[in-house]
């Protein structure tokens, strides 16, 4: 499928519906998420007054008078807040003083606070929203036909065909969901993914207080977790993907910073285990699932390309896990079904038993305690042998798991005779 969108700088985000549902009655939003994927574009929109402390003017201007921010026109929209921390704190004053006055403040940032600076956490005045690259349904190469939201309330319609398959979802991995990235064509869109993790190691980590005394070691510490999509390896394993060939292993500690330095900028995003309270299941693991903020970076750094994701080139941290194919279509899928549940209220995690007998991808947990369950599937195709690891789910949680589904690169939507939903992933939406 080739139909693509010229630009994607204002295309209609999840999050749009959100802000406009949250921005009528709370005084402060607060945007996180990695650089690039649309934070200042989707706030700028709402504001009326835009203060980027990117801009050292502009940044030296508030920092010389904190109250800057509450005397202007709102709504007020302060961009890359953390480099700034004390904006936090002045704003959550102005949210105390007038609680009731909806839309006076926008933040964004993608970085966490450095450590040491210290800010109020904002509980109860600032309301936060994670952005991420586009999710499926928001890249406009299909109108999305059945709903998370349904789905987990137990009144899903599955009608549906699209014409994608494997290869429309390979280009759509390797196309990357920055809405900067997407519109270039194959031979500058690698090269821009480079540049983006050379930004990100050269200027963002040293702008947001982070010291990178080797630029080679942040890069290898990201190709490593980007080897690591979709499993749950340990410790152990990463280490000697990120330092294969050194004799001397860096300590624990300065294995903890090339953890969290990313983390901070929101490159990686593990998926938490799923660990139920008032349930059945025991002897779960406790380990988050490894995934780059992007399956598009995941790709580039380990230098998978389209043709080794559908031939089964290359090797996974974890033999035996997943195919590439697998690994990046999963992470395809998560990040979709993390953006559909942020509008639903929903967390999200994974489910593994320690002994790795069962595995479920996709556990989405609604705020009464429901789930949906969601495997993903790199085929067209959905058989018996799929639905294992549902079924045991189902069987263990009862009533509780509203809905089993098997995101597929298939083309139709239907629910199976034993009532599974199997759904195109391109067909989901919010």
């Amino acid at each position: 499928m080739t139909c693509r969108v010229a630009s994607m700088t204002n295309w209609p985000r999840v999050v749009d519906d959100l802000l406009h549902r949250d921005m009528a009655g709370l005084a402060a939003i607060a945007l996180a998420g990695a650089k690039g994927v649309g934070k200042t574009a989707t706030a700028i929109r709402r504001a009326a007054t835009v203060l980027s402390l990117v801009d050292p003017r502009t940044r030296a201007a508030v920092a010389a008078n904190y109250d800057l921010v509450a005397q202007l026109d709102g709504p007020v929209f302060i961009d890359e807040w953390q480099l700034e921390p004390t904006v936090w704190d002045r704003v959550r004053q102005a949210v105390d003083q007038d609680p009731l006055a909806g839309g006076r403040f926008l933040l964004a940032g993608s970085a966490g606070v450095a450590p040491g600076a210290w800010i109020h956490s904002g509980a109860g005045r600032i309301v936060s929203l994670q952005l991420r690259p586009m999710a499926l349904s928001e890249r406009g190469i299909e109108q999305p036909a059945v709903s998370l939201r349904a789905l987990a309330t137990g009144g899903a319609g599955l009608v549906g065909s699209t014409v994608l398959g494997v290869k429309d979802y390979v280009e759509e991995i390797l196309r990357s969901g920055f809405p900067g990235i997407r519109p270039l064509a194959e031979e500058h869109r690698g090269r821009q993914l480079d540049g983006y993790v050379t930004r990100m190691v050269q200027h963002e980590m040293p702008q947001n207080g982070i010291t990178v005394r080797r630029l080679e070691a942040p890069r290898a510490w990201l190709r490593a977790y980007a080897a690591a999509t979709g499993s749950t390896a340990d410790y152990t394993k990463i280490l000697s993907a990120a330092t294969a060939g050194e004799g001397d292993k860096p300590a624990r500690a300065t294995v903890d910073a090339y953890r969290e330095h990313p983390r901070r900028l929101f490159l990686l995003e593990p998926l938490e285990a799923w660990i139920p309270m008032f349930s059945p299941l025991s002897r779960l693991t406790g380990r988050p699932k490894h995934y780059l903020v992007d399956p598009a970076l995941a790709a580039r750094l380990v230098g998978v390309d389209a043709r080794g994701l559908l031939t089964g080139e290359g090797e996974t941290i974890a033999p035996g896990t997943a195919t590439w194919l697998g690994a990046l279509l999963e992470s395809l899928a998560v990040q979709s079904v993390r953006v559909y549940a942020d509008a639903i209220n929903a967390q999200v995690g994974h489910l593994r038993t320690k002994e790795g007998e069962h595995e479920v991808d996709i556990v989405v947990e609604l705020p009464d305690g429901s789930c949906v369950a969601i495997q993903v599937k790199a085929a067209d195709t959905v058989g018996d042998r799929d639905l294992k690891h549902l079924r045991w789910l189902a069987a263990k949680l009862g009533d509780r798991l509203v809905d089993q589904v098997v995101l597929y690169a298939g083309a139709h939507a239907y629910r199976r005779r034993d009532g599974v939903a199997v759904v195109p992933l391109a067909l989901l939406g919010p």
